[in-house]
């Protein structure tokens, strides 16, 4: 519970705080996932620069000098730390804790990670001044993390060390006696001659140390001369690096927060701008949604009639659109909820109605929402197989078009297809890969989305047919894409991730994909490839992430395989049988 509200806390700290509108930066004035993931970047480095410029101005203040003067004083000089003696220091490690220069094994992994974290270093922060020292991002959210209460700051954590050494591997053995002083535990030891001009060796070095002293170690071997730099990399629960991301269903409430509200009111070419009934309306329905809790059932809305016609006049055009232009899975999706009485004219249907019927047919449920959540929010609900959905209605004035994701779009888009199991299963793997993804990989994801399940095309016995929601409830862009003037591309994720996205037009280009099976192996195949340092998985019967980080998480992952398996040699062994 501590590691979790630690890592909360460095959320909210560099939580986005600014409106999504024009004023604030906002690339455009139509709202979609994929200037969102930009914009987000954009502040939260902004954000982030400002912290960090607080927190080092505050590590130079003369009230800490008396810490690092402290935390100097239990570094080892030369002199009392003789050749012999570092020796026997690397001697008493285990044997497999000691890593041969020419290996390698780890250090490939451990430089991407720094150089991903440097490149989102803001400019300017890069040299720090004479009498900096030397807080890094990473050791700026360790502190956070140390300072909730004592008992924060005296909890273990695991870490890996970056040192380069100037003077050769001498200068190792006073690096263990240090960390020998400060109560740590050496779990790994690992160097190689290092590849910079003016450094000897690099080494790495992981280790079990409370969080204070893991910081007064830090401070104390940046005032060594023997040392060109030194570099933090967290490596457990509390991963002082990786954004946080919701483990549990429940935790989606942490996700509200960031939400954008009242549109109409930001926004003054919005259709219902100047319309105060129609605003006075979405800030009612936005409040339903905002004290929306897990585990709450879904609040009916009373839709009015203007609503249900506006429903109506864009229900009719798919109904006569989706026989020729929509995919096979979407036309046998919204037959069923015709079958069902979910799709009918005369009404919007209720998102709960909506949620069981998605339940009962592919695992997925849905959970109201104020408005457009930030990307990362959004993506990390679809690795819990739910979808965040809007229950305000389009301005009545504009039926076939709307600035922002309404109920409308979310139900005559999206919920088709999230009733059929391929295609729920390909949207709950690009949820999965955003879970502790970097801001970059947040975008790429992103674009990846917005291309396929917003708007996506496959192939269907030789014909282009639509699957992506914004395509299939949007007239004008649904015969746009499915016509000659525009370039249709086979889909392939490394290069959709960073096709352009064209905001005020219709697109240019489309991706199509031979089939949603074909798009989930080469998505997968895509993800492999993202820089997370860990795998997760997604238990259906906690609705919980795991985090793949152990070898007893793997072992219970391959007994409960075991057992799937055991029930289907046993069901193919039955069917061989003869009647």
């Amino acid at each position: 519970m501590m590691a979790v509200a630690a890592a909360q806390k460095n959320r909210e700290m560099f939580a986005i705080k600014k409106s999504y509108s024009i004023e604030n930066g906002y690339p455009s004035r139509r709202r979609s996932l994929v200037d969102d993931a930009r914009f987000e970047t954009l502040v939260v480095k902004q954000t982030k620069q400002t912290v960090l410029e607080e927190a080092r101005s505050k590590a130079n203040d003369d009230s800490l000098e008396d810490c690092i003067v402290q935390a100097q004083e239990h570094i080892p000089s030369e002199q009392d730390v003789e050749l012999q003696d570092e020796h026997a220091n690397l001697e008493n490690l285990p044997l497999e804790e000691y890593v041969p220069v020419e290996e390698d094994v780890e250090f490939e992994s451990v430089e991407q990670e720094q150089s991903q974290s440097q490149s989102q270093e803001p400019e300017g922060n890069q040299q720090p001044t004479k009498n900096d020292y030397g807080l890094t991002e990473d050791e700026i959210l360790l502190a956070n993390a140390a300072s909730e209460s004592s008992e924060a700051e005296a909890a273990m954590q695991s870490a890996a060390l970056v040192v380069r050494l100037k003077e050769g591997i001498s200068s190792l053995g006073r690096i263990l006696k240090a960390i020998e002083t400060f109560h740590g535990t050496v779990q790994h030891v690992e160097s190689r001659q290092s590849r910079m001009e003016g450094v000897d060796h690099d080494v790495l070095i992981k280790l079990d140390m409370t969080r204070g002293n893991l910081l007064q170690l830090i401070r104390s071997l940046r005032q060594s001369g023997s040392f060109s730099s030194m570099n933090l990399m967290a490596d457990n629960n509390l991963n002082v690096k990786a954004p946080w991301f919701p483990k549990h269903a429940s935790e989606l409430d942490n996700c509200n927060h960031l939400m954008t509200k009242y549109e109409p009111d930001l926004d003054m070419n919005h259709p219902g701008f100047a319309d105060k009934v129609y605003r006075q309306r979405r800030k009612e329905i936005a409040e339903i949604a905002f004290a929306y809790k897990y585990g709450d059932p879904i609040p009916f809305i009373d839709y009015s009639d203007v609503e249900v016609k506006t429903w109506r006049s864009v229900f009719k055009t798919v109904q006569d659109l989706a026989p020729k232009h929509a995919c096979a899975e979407y036309r046998a999706a919204f037959q069923k909820l015709q079958d069902e009485q979910i799709f009918v004219e005369t009404r919007l249907p209720q998102l709960q109605e909506m949620s069981d019927f998605l339940r009962k047919n592919t695992g997925f449920s849905l959970r109201p929402a104020a408005g457009l959540l930030t990307a990362r929010d959004f993506l990390a609900s679809l690795a819990f197989r739910i979808f965040q959905s809007t229950q305000y209605v389009r301005h009545v004035n504009s039926p076939y078009h709307t600035p922002e994701p309404d109920s409308i779009h979310e139900l005559l888009g999206h919920m088709p297809l999230l009733a059929d199991p391929s295609f729920a299963q390909f949207s709950q793997e690009i949820g999965l890969a955003s879970l502790g993804a970097s801001d970059e990989e947040i975008e790429k994801l992103s674009t990846v989305y917005w291309f396929t399940v917003e708007f996506g095309l496959c192939k269907e016995h030789g014909q282009i047919k639509a699957y992506g929601a914004g395509l299939l409830s949007s007239y004008g862009e649904l015969l746009h894409a499915i016509s000659d003037k525009c370039e249709h591309r086979a889909f392939e994720p490394a290069s959709t991730a960073v096709q352009p996205y064209q905001d005020q037009e219709y697109q240019p280009i489309y991706y199509v994909a031979e089939s949603f099976e074909d798009a989930k192996d080469k998505f997968r195949r895509w993800v492999s490839t993202m820089s997370r340092p860990f795998e997760v998985r997604f238990n259906p019967h906690t609705e919980r992430v795991e985090v793949l980080d152990s070898v007893d998480k793997l072992e219970t992952l391959v007994h409960q395989m075991n057992t799937e398996i055991l029930h289907l040699t046993n069901a193919i062994s039955k069917l061989r049988r003869p009647f």
